[in-house]
């Protein structure tokens, strides 16, 4: 099963240190020579982005930054694992290379397609 890690953190400009460059070169490198880890990347600061909206088929655009938004996805992973517990194992592991530097969250779900073995619920 696939499943996709959204990494949530509050957006206030820091910067990773090197050891946790260090450690998350490590770990995705093994993760990745295991197949458990499929894709990953950070995304830029929201300044950069833009929300899309359509409201009953109204379009609006907002561009940032996202004042409004506490935390932020910061990045995702995309994961090979054979179950919701496996895919947490993986997940643990990622949190544990950011030590007492960081607060952040994954926010950890299946991705739902025939293509992922998995049948989303309307």
């Amino acid at each position: 099963m696939k499943f996709l890690s959204l990494v949530r953190h509050a957006e206030t400009g820091q910067q990773p240190s090197q050891r946790l460059m260090d450690e998350m070169g490590k770990v995705m490198a093994e993760m990745t020579k295991s197949g458990a880890l499929v894709s990953t990347a950070g995304l830029t600061p929201t300044k950069d982005g833009i929300r899309m909206r359509s409201n009953m088929g109204k379009f609006s655009q907002t561009d940032g930054p996202f004042t409004e938004t506490k935390e932020v996805i910061g990045g995702y992973a995309i994961l090979e694992a054979p179950s919701m517990a496996a895919a947490i194992e993986i997940t643990r592991k990622f949190l544990a290379v950011h030590g007492n530097e960081w607060n952040v969250e994954c926010e950890l779900r299946p991705l739902a397609s025939p293509e992922f073995g998995v049948r989303g619920e309307s």
